[in-house]
């Protein structure tokens, strides 16, 4: 599908790129620390542009780009707390800041690698799990082209069976939550989200105002669960991880070569 691989090497992020960046007001229950792991040492970033971080600043506070914000005072120190990053969009801004300091050109960006969530851990839950990112830029993309291209991308990993959901994202709009038939659980499971990036989030960046971006992002295990019939996701990574089904399946398995 010619996509690109992002750079996905930091681990550890600062709220800013993780969450301000994204138009993800600082009072977010994502935000909490029940919900996202920050860290001691080092607690704080100390190197970020300055002059987005303002426009950044403005847009949550005062709105702008057809917006009206979210009228509170936004903290420099909130957005410099560094936590374990909870998705890999935060590598998605970080390459949508550094294409709109450039004249434009349209990109297909993907990075698959680890997030980490403060959750309890259960059959289809992990605190820490890995993430399929992807996402489009250009001019004149619709909620059609998303769609198209989500079920191009599942169909070539065997997943044809698709349903979408309308959802709320801060930073999407419209927004979309994906969701596969999984056989063995005998019900639909949710297998990523998907949405429009807002222009709160794109236009402070620099991107020109008739570029749109359509991502997606979902969890590598739910679709492996649902590909293999594997019914407990601590069975794919982790401690109790069954050696024995890795020796007995293929590396790679593809729905279509």
């Amino acid at each position: 599908m010619y996509f690109e691989e992002m750079p996905t090497n930091n681990f550890v992020e600062s709220s800013f790129w993780n969450f301000d960046a994204l138009f993800q007001p600082q009072q977010h229950p994502a935000r909490d620390s029940h919900d996202t792991f920050f860290l001691r040492v080092p607690a704080t970033t100390k190197e970020l542009p300055e002059d987005y971080v303002e426009r950044v600043k403005k847009v949550h506070e005062l709105g702008g780009y057809g917006s009206r914000g979210y009228a509170y005072d936004w903290k420099r120190e909130e957005a410099n707390k560094n936590l374990l990053r909870t998705h890999t969009t935060a590598v998605s801004s970080r390459m949508l800041y550094l294409l709109a300091q450039k004249p434009f050109q349209p990109k297909k960006y993907f990075s698959i690698d680890r997030v980490f969530r403060n959750e309890a851990v259960d059959k289809t839950h992990l605190a820490e799990f890995h993430q399929i990112e992807g996402l489009v830029c250009d001019r004149g993309l619709t909620l059609g082209d998303l769609i198209g291209v989500l079920h191009d991308f599942f169909s070539r990993l065997g997943m044809s069976n698709l349903r979408f959901k309308p959802a709320y994202n801060p930073y999407t709009e419209p927004s979309m939550e994906i969701f596969s038939y999984h056989e063995g659980f005998k019900k639909w499971v949710e297998i990523g989200n998907s949405g429009i990036f807002r222009p709160e989030m794109l236009l402070p960046m620099g991107l020109p105002e008739d570029v749109s971006v359509i991502a997606w992002g979902l969890s590598l295990e739910r679709p492996t669960m649902i590909l293999y019939g594997v019914d407990n996701i601590r069975d794919l990574f982790g401690h109790k991880v069954d050696l024995g089904l890795i020796k007995r399946n293929p590396i790679c398995r593809l729905g279509i070569y």
